[in-house]
C-alpha cells in the first residue's frame, strides 16, 4: 500500500480500524511528514533471527535494497547505524559519522529501551528517544529503501533522501564488507 499523507488526521484513524496490523509509530510518523513510502508485509518466522536475510527472501529484492538498524554505544552514547542487510557495520566509521572515536553494539535490552521497538523490528524511525543516525552511503545509489516499519514482519520501502530526513541523519560510508 503506497501512502501520500494529504487528508485530515481523521483519516489516519479509520486508516488504523481497516488496516490494525500495519499501523506502528513509523507508519504513523512517515504519514504524519508527509512521505511517500509503501508497506511491504511478510510471515515473519518464530524463532528465526536473521531478520534481514528473512525479508529479503519474503519480499523478493535485492539485499543492496534492505537495510538493518544497528543501535551502537558510542563513546558514552547511543547512536544508529543503518547499513544494508548484506554488509556489517563499521563501527569506527559510524562513530566518526556522529562525532565520536569509539563505537561497540549496544546490548539487545539496552537498544530495544530507547528505541521502543524490539529486536528484529527496531525502526529508524519515531524511535523513543531520537539517536544520532547515519545511513550508509549506499542508499545513495536506490530510488527506495526497505527499512523495519517497527515490528517483524513489516517493512517501509520509501527514498533514502526522505529517511534522512524523518530521521535527522546524515549519509556516510559505515558499511563493511
Amino acid at each position: 500500500m503506497s501512502y501520500l499523507r494529504k487528508q485530515p488526521a481523521t483519516v489516519e484513524h479509520s486508516y488504523a480500524q481497516r488496516v490494525p496490523g500495519q499501523q506502528t509509530p513509523a507508519t504513523v510518523a512517515l504519514r504524519r511528514a508527509g512521505v511517500a513510502f509503501t508497506v511491504h508485509e511478510y510471515s515473519h518466522v518464530a524463532g528465526t533471527t536473521r531478520y534481514g536475510e528473512e525479508a529479503v527472501a519474503a519480499l523478493g529484492v535485492a539485499a543492496a535494497r534492505v537495510f538493518k538498524t544497528l543501535v551502537v554505544r558510542v563513546d558514552e552514547r547511543l547512536a544508529v547505524g543503518i547499513v544494508p542487510v548484506s554488509a556489517t557495520l563499521d563501527l569506527k566509521a559510524l562513530a566518526a559519522a556522529v562525532g565520536g572515536k569509539r563505537a561497540a553494539l549496544a546490548e539487545p535490552a539496552e537498544a530495544a529501551r530507547a528505541t521502543g521497538y524490539v529486536i528484529g523490528g527496531i525502526s529508524p524511525v519515531a524511535q523513543r528517544r531520537r539517536l544520532p543516525t547515519a545511513l550508509d552511503r549506499s542508499a545513495a545509489d536506490c530510488d527506495t529503501v526497505y527499512v523495519s516499519a517497527g515490528r517483524r514482519g513489516l517493512q517501509v520501502e520509501l527514498a533514502p533522501a526522505d529517511l534522512l530526513r524523518v530521521t535527522g541523519g546524515v549519509l556516510a560510508a559505515i558499511a563493511g564488507h
